[in-house]
């Protein structure tokens, strides 16, 4: 791999906004960062219950339907672990930290290895080879979708595969070697202990849930993110899908969606992806009003999933016919 730490520097364009108006945006927030976050643990709570009332009644197919609904939301803990990770959620450090490492372990995400990833993904977006996090063109089938959305059995191999391989201190792939180096012992350590951490745990639960007879608890928590994740998939590859690589304009190789109250605030507000990428320090509960107060500069905004799914399976449509083809959204005039 080629890829060194600052092999290049991108001169990024960014809406223009008034500096206090900014700073007000970048305030985090206690009160906001527990609403969101206990708010969504609260309905993986009530979709769980469903689940176990289900259970209880010995129902399969209500049982089926409340596990949907409770993978469907659970697929969502990624998004807040990806806010969390970026630490703008909570004013306060050592809530952010609990959250994250709590919400890392119900997920079954490393914090080491996305933030190591995801840095170099705001630093250097879609431009490769110092961002390889997300790499396009984007390959999306209606196979794929059904498969995550509904029982993704391949998800649940390769997670629990690459966990155990990096418990053992094997680090696979060149871009996972490139964040974790030998030259970096400590980092690769911090990395080897949260998986075996999180491993261990999770096989603690499996036990345990077992031998007391009450099955579907590791449903519930180690599998969950393995099941129902469809709406969170539709949701989350709208973020690059179809756009420009190898562009310093946040416009250009990043999109935003608009979305219901409720959708919009189990995906954490990542709709508005582009503001993200922009102002990656603003809280994802600010993100709304910093949308208002760009909208003017950035190019038409899709309004809800169909319209954004449109316009992506038009522009892979014409890529798949042409390979040269690039989708330049309109801008505004300067």
């Amino acid at each position: 791999m080629s890829a060194s730490p600052a092999s290049q520097r991108i001169d990024w364009y960014r809406s223009p906004i008034d500096r206090d108006l900014l700073a007000q945006l970048n305030q985090r927030s206690d009160l906001l960062g527990l609403a969101q976050t206990l708010g969504h643990l609260a309905i993986i709570g009530l979709t769980a219950a469903a689940s176990l009332y289900a259970w209880n009644l010995g129902s399969l197919p209500l049982l089926i339907i409340a596990l949907y609904f409770h993978g469907a939301v659970y697929a969502f803990l990624l998004n807040g672990f990806h806010e969390l990770c970026h630490s703008s959620v909570f004013r306060t450090k050592w809530l952010n930290s609990f959250f994250l490492y709590l919400i890392s372990f119900m997920s079954g995400h490393n914090p080491i290895a996305f933030w190591a990833s995801h840095q170099e993904h705001h630093k250097y977006t879609l431009h490769p080879p110092d961002d390889l996090e997300v790499t396009l063109p984007v390959k999306l089938t209606a196979v794929g979708f059904l498969k995550y959305g509904f029982i993704n059995y391949e998800g649940i191999y390769h997670h629990f595969r690459g966990q155990i391989r990096l418990s053992l201190g094997i680090i696979d792939g060149d871009w996972m070697n490139y964040l974790f180096p030998a030259s970096k012992p400590d980092t690769r350590r911090r990395l080897f202990a949260w998986t075996r951490f999180c491993l261990l745990g999770h096989l603690a639960i499996a036990v345990v849930s077992i031998y007391f007879g009450l099955w579907l608890v590791p449903v519930l928590l180690t599998l969950a993110p393995f099941y129902g994740g469809l709406i969170q998939s539709l949701c989350n590859n709208t973020q690059h899908s179809g756009m420009q690589d190898v562009n310093p304009d946040y416009r250009l190789c990043t999109r935003t969606v608009l979305l219901n109250p409720v959708l919009q605030f189990l995906y954490w507000h990542m709709n508005f992806h582009i503001e993200h990428h922009m102002y990656a320090a603003v809280p994802c509960y600010n993100l709304p009003k910093l949308h208002a107060a760009i909208r003017q500069d950035l190019p038409h905004t899709p309004n809800g999933l169909v319209e954004s799914w449109k316009l992506i399976g038009t522009i892979m449509k014409r890529q798949a016919a042409d390979p040269t083809y690039v989708y330049v959204p309109e801008l505004p005039q300067a």
